[in-house]
């Protein structure tokens, strides 16, 4: 068993799951890999189970049914790891739009004094790869925004690629967070930062998914405005 956990939350991602897991188990640091699936009808699930009999003990899998939000997923994951004694813990897309490959930075940044490690798209070095202007325009200005409301000093306050150390998860309540889209990645960074943990940006280089559908909407923009605002007054 390692001590550092990638969680990963899926929905219909047949199509990258096995060459991700692969990958993520090819890489020069161990990780146990957890995936998180919502009743995926295309059968992701069943790549996993057949692919944890190659990687037994290092590769598992929880199955909800029906889709609950990615940020349920995520908390489904961190109690999942932290009653099992990791100490890491990471959150990745499984689409390749977070680079595998930077596990390895998160989880150096983590180990060396950053209690949230963030894989940054708009820091200095980190940049955004197959995305129309209008989108990336919409992205950065929400974390512009997000600054100015929350007074967080994160430049990519919506990031999804993330490392947390252990103790950041725990003195966290996992049960009270809000929010469970877009926002979800918001309201995280923001708990930690009002518990004075340290974050630290790691630059990265996102890359539009290839295969398989996107799961962004205006919906989950529309919760992540509105919810900014709950959370300057609520947490």
């Amino acid at each position: 068993m390692s001590e550092a956990l990638v969680i990963i939350p899926t929905y219909n991602e047949k199509e990258n799951i096995e060459k991700m897991v692969r990958k993520v188990f090819s890489l020069p640091e161990a990780f146990d890999l957890l995936i998180v699936d919502d009743g995926s009808p295309d059968g992701t699930a069943a790549i996993v189970k057949e692919l944890q009999k190659e990687f037994e003990g290092k590769l598992h899998i929880e199955e909800r049914t029906g889709k609950l939000g990615l940020g349920t997923a995520y908390i489904h994951g961190f109690k999942w790891g932290l009653n099992r004694q990791y100490q890491y813990l990471f959150e990745m897309d499984c689409d390749f739009s977070h680079n595998p490959d930077d596990l390895i930075r998160l989880y150096a940044a983590a180990k060396n004094g950053a209690d949230v490690a963030i894989g940054s798209r708009y820091t200095k070095g980190g940049k955004v790869v197959n995305w129309p202007v209008g989108r990336i325009l919409m992205s950065y200005f929400a974390s512009v925004y997000v600054r100015m409301v929350l007074w967080m000093n994160v430049m990519d306050t919506t990031a999804g690629f993330k490392c947390y150390r252990r103790e950041v998860l725990e003195n966290i309540d996992l049960d009270g967070v809000k929010f469970i889209g877009y926002a979800f990645q918001i309201e995280m960074k923001y708990r930690a930062w009002r518990k004075k943990y340290k974050l630290v940006e790691v630059p990265i280089t996102f890359i539009d998914r290839v295969l398989g559908a996107s799961k962004m909407s205006t919906g989950i923009f529309k919760e992540a405005f509105w919810g900014v605002l709950q959370m300057r007054w609520m947490i």
